[in-house]
Parts: C-alpha cells; structure tokens; sequence
C-alpha cells in the first residue's frame, strides 16, 4: 500500500502549488465554492480527500486543456463517452485495489471465477469509490480515489487494466509523487504519464 499522503488536511504548500499551476490558465473554470462541494459530499455520503477539496472549492472547477488530454473535468460530471448504460457509481462504496490489475494477467484463483462474476469486480473499479477527473480518450479514464485504501491517490483505468500514478518503479509503469497535486504537477512539466521502457 502506497502511503505518505495526508487527504484529511490541505498542505498548504501543494495549495500553492495547484494556485500556481492554474492561475495562468484564462480557460480555467472558476471554482465551485464551499456550499456545492459540501452538497456534492453530502449527497453521496463521502468527503472529498485533500488537498482535491480545497482546489475544488477554492482555485479551480475544471480545465478544457488538461490534465488529461481532454480536459479536468468539473465537480460531478463524467466524460462524454463515459456511455449511459453504465452501472450506478457508487462513491462511498470503497475502491476495491490496493495494486495495479490488468484484465487479461491471469491467476490460478482468476480461473475459478466465472466471466459475469470478472465482470461485476472491473465494474466496481471502474465505479466505486473514485471521482473521474477526466479522459485521454480511447477509454482511458483519470480516476481520483475518494473512499478505501487508496484515498487521494490517482488511478488510470482502461480496457486494460486500473494502473495507480505516482509509484516507485518496481511498482508501476507510472513513475511520479503520487496524489493529486502530483499527477497535476507532473502534466503542467509536459511529462509522459509513462515510464520509458
């Protein structure tokens, strides 16, 4: 389990950090305030990790020209090819990992379990307990950990598997500080989200 990172209480020095990356940018979305993101929470029976909170409430609501590719999406709204025929996100149902998993890496215990059952655990990872911050297309989603072990941390989730950001390189392909303040730090560098192999 990746630890370190305190989403109970804003640093103040990654506060800084988000208002410095941001304040640049015209095309950045004002802030939602206090009042939504207290509703938002409160609708779904969760509190949003920080310092994501702060940001939201105070410094910015979304970006068209990133992070990702297609833009930080405002508070509640998914992508539009997220598709409407998915199931029901549950926010305050935990994120189910604690590691990467790629669908098609199998086990012995993964042979025991039928194909509708390997459909309903991707489905909770896709849906449980993570805020879609966005998109880099081809069905490669940005998830922000809201509720489990992985609280704060950054997920890319696709057709291939649910990949953490911000790891040491034994453990991921996605090197950098995790959290949100440093998946928006390592694409404000224009680094690759990937490490080179």
């Amino acid at each position: 389990m990746m630890t370190g990172m305190n989403t109970e209480i804003c640093d103040h020095t990654e506060l800084a950090t988000l208002r410095e990356v941001f304040a640049s940018r015209p095309e950045a979305i004002p802030a939602a305030g206090w009042t939504a993101v207290r509703s938002f929470e409160a609708e779904h029976g969760i509190v949003l990790p920080e310092p994501y909170r702060t940001f939201v409430a105070e410094i910015c609501d979304g970006l068209r020209a990133g992070p990702p590719y297609y833009g930080l999406l405002p508070l509640a709204q998914t992508p539009s090819d997220w598709g409407s025929d998915r199931p029901e996100r549950l926010l305050a149902e935990p994120f189910p990992l604690t590691a990467s998993w790629l669908w098609e890496e199998e086990s012995e215990e993964d042979e025991e379990v039928s194909e509708q059952e390997l459909e309903a655990r991707m489905d909770s990872v896709f849906d449980h307990g993570s805020l879609l911050l966005g998109t880099d297309g081809c069905g490669m989603y940005w998830h922000l950990i809201i509720t489990g072990p992985q609280r704060g941390h950054v997920w890319l989730i696709d057709e291939n598997g649910a990949v953490p950001f911000g790891t040491r390189p034994d453990t991921s392909l996605m090197l950098g500080t995790p959290g949100f303040t440093g998946w928006v730090t390592h694409w404000a560098q224009g680094r690759s989200w990937f490490a080179e192999a």
